[in-house]
This record gives C-alpha cells, sequence and structure tokens, in this order.
C-alpha cells in the first residue's frame, strides 16, 4: 500500500506543475489591463506603467510565470486589486462557508444516493425502484439555478422556515444543500443501482445465498462492499464538481464563499484573485482524484497489486 501511496503522490506532482502553467497563461489571455484598472481611468501613461513595473507586468512572460511561481511556493498569491488586501487573507475568509456547504451537499446526496440505489437494485421492476429512479431522474433533470429559487419562494418566503440568504446559523445552508446536492444524489442513485445489480449476479453472492445466509448478510456485507468500488469513484469526482458549482449556488443564496467571491472578482477583473482561485479549485480537484485513488486501492487490493 506504501509503495502505491507513493506512486500516486509522485505522479501528481507533474499535474499540479501543468495546471499552474494553465492558470497562469489563461490570466494573461484575459483582455484587459490590470495596471489600468489599478490607475483608474484618470491615470496618465507614466502612472500606468509605473503601476505595471510595480507589478511586474513589464517582464517577459516566462520571468513573470518564475516570479509567480517563486511567491506561489512561499504562500504568497498576491495582493487583491480590488481590495489592497493580500489574497490568502480574502481565500481564507471565504473558504469556510464554501467548505460547509460542499461537506453537507455531499453528505446527504451520498447517503441518500446510496440508500436509494441499494433499495431499487433489492426491489428492481418494483414500485421502490421505480419511485428511486423518478426521484433521480428528476434530480438530474432540474436547473440548479431554478431548484435554488423555487425553494427560497417556497421554504424562505412562503414558509418562513428557512433565511432567504447569507450565512447565519445551520439553517442558511439547508436550502443551498438541497440545491447543490440534488444533482449528485441521482447520478449517485443510479450508479449505486447499476453497480449494485451487477455485483448481485456474481456467483459468490449466490452461493453465500445457497448457504442459507440472511439477504442481510449477503447484501450488507458481501454485495455492498464490492459495489461501493465505482460509487466511490464517481463520488470522489462529483465532489470536486461540487466545488465549481458552487458559484451558482452561492450566488443565487447570497452565501459568502469562495463561489460568491469568483463572480465578484471576474466583475471587478481582479485579476490576482480569478487567479488565485481557479488554481485552488484546480488543486483541489486533483487532490480529491488523488484521495480516491487510495480508496480504491483499499476497497480493491487488485488495484495495488497490478500496480507494483
Amino acid at each position: 500500500m506504501g509503495r502505491y501511496t507513493l506512486q500516486r503522490i509522485i505522479g501528481v506532482i507533474p499535474l499540479l506543475f501543468v495546471v499552474s502553467v494553465l492558470v497562469f497563461m489563461f490570466i494573461h489571455l484575459i483582455p484587459g489591463d490590470p495596471a489600468r484598472l489599478v490607475a483608474g481611468k484618470d491615470a496618465t501613461l507614466e502612472e500606468i506603467n509605473a503601476i505595471r513595473a510595480t507589478l511586474g507586468l513589464d517582464l517577459p512572460l516566462w520571468q513573470q510565470y518564475i516570479h509567480y511561481m517563486g511567491d506561489l511556493l512561499q504562500g504568497n498569491l498576491g495582493t487583491s486589486l480590488k481590495t489592497g488586501l493580500p489574497v490568502t487573507e480574502t481565500l481564507q475568509s471565504r473558504f469556510m462557508p464554501t467548505i460547509w456547504l460542499t461537506l453537507v451537499s455531499m453528505g446527504w446526496a451520498l447517503i441518500a444516493g446510496v440508500l436509494i440505489g441499494i433499495v431499487s437494485a433489492i426491489n428492481r421492476n418494483k414500485w421502490p425502484d421505480y419511485s428511486g429512479m423518478l426521484a433521480a431522474i428528476s434530480g438530474i433533470s432540474v436547473p440548479g439555478f431554478w431548484l435554488g429559487l423555487v425553494l427560497i419562494q417556497l421554504f424562505s418566503v412562503e414558509l418562513g422556515w428557512f433565511p432567504t440568504g447569507g450565512i447565519d446559523s445551520w439553517k442558511s445552508y439547508v436550502l443551498p444543500s438541497i440545491t447543490l446536492g440534488a444533482g449528485i444524489m441521482s447520478m449517485l442513485a443510479r450508479f449505486s443501482r447499476s453497480s449494485m445489480l451487477e455485483t448481485m449476479r456474481e456467483d459468490y453472492i449466490r452461493t453465500g445465498r445457497a448457504k442459507g445466509l440472511h439477504e442481510f448478510i449477503v447484501v450488507g456485507r458481501h454485495a455492498l462492499r464490492n459495489s461501493l468500488i465505482q460509487v466511490v469513484t464517481v463520488a470522489g469526482l462529483q465532489f470536486g464538481f461540487l466545488l465549481g458549482g458552487s458559484v451558482m449556488v452561492e450566488t443565487v443564496f447570497s452565501i459568502p464563499g469562495l463561489g460568491r467571491l469568483l463572480v465578484d472578482s471576474i466583475s471587478f477583473r481582479d485579476y490576482t484573485v480569478i487567479q488565485a482561485e481557479l488554481l485552488l479549485f484546480a488543486t483541489e480537484f486533483i487532490l480529491i482524484n488523488l484521495i480516491v485513488d487510495l480508496l480504491y486501492g483499499v476497497l480493491n487490493p487488485k488495484i495495488r497489486y497490478s500496480s507494483n
């Protein structure tokens, strides 16, 4: 297991390097001049050139990238063009709302999706199966922004059970997490069902039943663990997508998180914050995939042995 883990970690390093290059080049391809933005509309050409030199924008791109990586390795993500504060402080103040929203959304979506998938597989072609798959199809088909607005109108405006936006208490995460996790729950339910059905056809499942084992033991101890391999892979990938999906949900519910910060930064053309957030999202996605690979090796030892 140690060698397998080391191989996966080493494989992530060049990928992180490629991501840093792509993010750096993408920001520099965006139209607009950050120096002119900082200087203001009435600034003279000399003032703009002075600010450009201060920001290091007058250097060749390869030198700018070297300076960027040097600062990055020291934990310096630059200074916000809008507020003048360090980008690290700006991200830290917006980090926890997004993380809590993502964790709550993934938590209920994973539990509900796996349960619906298991129940549907056990009761194949019966009413629990039809009901579960109907819920799954509905969750995938409904647009997230529309679902969020409907939930606000119903549970916030008409019933007054939950706040319409912001972060005040645990109630503030209920409607956004439902909006963000609905699609993930539906996808996990369908994958859980198909994986469970495939596992239930295996010979060792029939052998367990022939030995007289209780159905709960056959399903819970033998079928569920093997069917979870695919589910863990899908759940890990979707967890990374949740971070990107938080942009829409945080905008609809006015949550002061990383997604809302990204939208505001794009509107103001705050390049340093945009660059830092894109790099953060990409890095988190890569690390989540790494964790999924390691969990995949735990659930399926054959993967570890084949890599050695």
